[in-house]
């Protein structure tokens, strides 16, 4: 359900989270194409600087949208843009939380600034950036 623009306040947050399985990231692989070994294979990945396969990133970037499209601002926003910075990997197991916090309210175009961050079990941001969304 969508959260209306005239209600939308400076920071307003919400949350999304989920477990990152092996079969997410097959699935994904298989949906984009990207079958960077780093991901999907685990002999090449053992020898990466992670020393194991990790998620792609925009996997969990993925969640952002998530949050936008069904809680805030929800249902029939449109997503313009996003900066995404990559700070930890993912890995297998890891139950990721993103979390989106209104930064600015532009009125006149109904859009909106968040923060948008990826955090990790452990509190650790694997991702943070910006968004800026349309409201309905």
């Amino acid at each position: 359900m969508a959260v209306p623009f005239e209600e939308l306040k400076v920071g307003d947050r919400a949350s999304f989270s989920k477990t990152v399985g092996e079969s997410d990231i097959y699935l994904y692989a298989g949906i984009t194409g990207d079958l960077n070994p780093a991901h999907v294979d685990s002999q090449y990945a053992a020898r990466s600087i992670f020393g194991e396969r990790v998620a792609h990133g925009m996997l969990s970037a993925g969640f952002i949208s998530a949050v936008l499209g069904t809680r805030l601002p929800g249902e029939g926003s449109i997503y313009m843009s996003q900066t995404l910075r990559f700070i930890a990997p993912v890995k297998i197991g890891d139950t990721i939380t993103a979390t989106v916090e209104v930064l600015e309210k532009i009125e006149a175009k109904r859009r909106v600034r968040l923060s948008t961050v990826c955090e990790n079990q452990r509190g650790q941001r694997v991702i943070e950036g910006e968004a800026l969304v349309m409201c309905p």
